[in-house]
């Protein structure tokens, strides 16, 4: 039965059911809206007369907005269960792009910006715990397919945005890509799987978690996604300068880099329930190394875009395994894991591109694709911690 995780099965249910599919919109919606964002970057710095430095402090604003905010959102999933918070933050993320077109000025644009990397990063722990959730109901992985869902809708809201804002405008865009959003939400709505909280819960006070157990997954999803954020941020870049790549072909390393990562995501539940969470998570490190690898020797451009490809084939899914297994530690709430995880997952995507810049400007980014590595060997040394993902969906076969 869909409705209540108490309930849930000894056996795998179906393939697909009403809270699968419902998880899946609440990712799509969340990575559409981000990706409908991108394309609006341009206009939200020339209105506001903002200096590429002062854009770079915008951005900041919206990372601090998501590691303020994330921590809260696991406590209140504690308290009240993934469900209700996941359906009050998707409707306040709702009204945020309007609110960022509409921004006259410095200050409510950066308030603006605030609340938006806020929901967003607080919706993102919530759907998270909700998709954990659903695993536990179906005894089945679905946390890639989930994570190719976001990919696919921020994939949608930037590929489209340029074309909408060129036809309606950028209030004709904000609209649009609200209206859309909403029309995800109101799919999803009815058939988001409750996942209520003990009654002891909601006695407990707000507190970070004294157990080692999700600082060290946390751990293992920061230097994952350091090296996916090095890759999205400046393998063009690198491609361009280092590698004497067009600007078409350099376009192409991030291309390789998502199609790779997003088609890999939806095949990774099925490897993760064949081969267990621990066996999966090694095989995606081992990719994931050599492609970065291959990326930083490569004696051309195409070469160093197969690189990125295998890195996106393993980078895919080692988050997902990370959240899962953070959603089912012993004696630890989902929301509280996951939010730990989540923030120090991508405080690594907020900080680590700076920093990456400031030493490729001495050293050269092919320096630095070599030296990424060392952190996905600490993974691969952790990697056993993720038997607690294979709790949910039956796997280690």
């Amino acid at each position: 039965m869909d409705s209540n995780v108490s309930a849930a099965p000894r056996v795998r249910s179906s393939f697909i059911t009403r809270s699968r599919v419902a998880v899946s919109l609440l990712f799509l919606m969340n990575g559409f809206v981000v990706g409908c964002w991108a394309p609006k970057i341009p206009d939200f710095a020339e209105r506001l007369g903002l200096t590429k430095f002062e854009l770079g402090l915008m951005i900041l604003v919206f990372g601090f907005g998501s590691l303020v905010m994330m921590p809260i959102a696991g406590a209140q999933i504690a308290k009240h269960g993934s469900r209700v918070v996941v359906r009050v933050l998707a409707v306040c993320l709702l009204p945020t792009l309007l609110a960022l077109t509409l921004a006259p000025n410095v200050i409510t644009g950066a308030i603006s910006l605030f609340l938006f990397g806020g929901f967003i990063g607080a919706m993102d722990v919530a759907m998270n715990a909700n998709a954990v959730a659903v695993e536990k109901s179906m005894r089945r992985a679905i946390m890639s397919s989930c994570h190719a869902f976001w990919s696919l809708g921020g994939l949608i809201g930037s590929g489209l945005g340029g074309l909408v804002i060129s036809k309606l405008g950028i209030l004709g865009h904000a609209e649009l890509a609200t209206v859309l959003a909403a029309i995800f939400l109101a799919a999803a709505w009815p058939m988001v799987l409750a996942d209520p909280p003990h009654p002891d819960t909601k006695k407990e006070k707000t507190k970070l978690p004294m157990v080692p157990l999700p600082w060290l997954l946390g751990v293992m999803a920061l230097f994952c996604m350091v090296p996916e954020g090095a890759v999205l941020d400046w393998g063009a870049l690198y491609l361009r300068q280092e590698m004497g790549a067009s600007v078409a072909l350099s376009g192409l390393g991030f291309a390789a880099f998502s199609a790779a990562m997003a088609t890999m995501r939806f095949a990774g539940d099925l490897v993760r329930d064949r081969l267990g969470g621990v066996k999966t998570l090694r095989i995606c490190t081992l990719f994931a190394i050599a492609g970065m690898l291959l990326a930083s020797l490569a004696p051309d451009a195409e070469i160093a875009i197969l690189g990125f490809a295998l890195c996106g084939i393993g980078i895919s899914n080692m988050v997902p395994i990370a959240f899962s297994a953070a959603g089912n530690i012993p004696g630890l709430k989902p929301g509280i894991g996951i939010s730990v995880v989540t923030t120090l997952g991508y405080s690594g995507m907020l900080v680590a591109p700076s920093i990456i810049g400031f030493v490729a400007e001495h050293v050269g980014f092919a320096a630095v694709f070599m030296a990424l590595p060392v952190l996905l060997l600490v993974v691969l040394a952790f990697s056993r911690l993720a038997h607690y993902a294979d709790g949910v969906s039956g796997g280690g076969h």
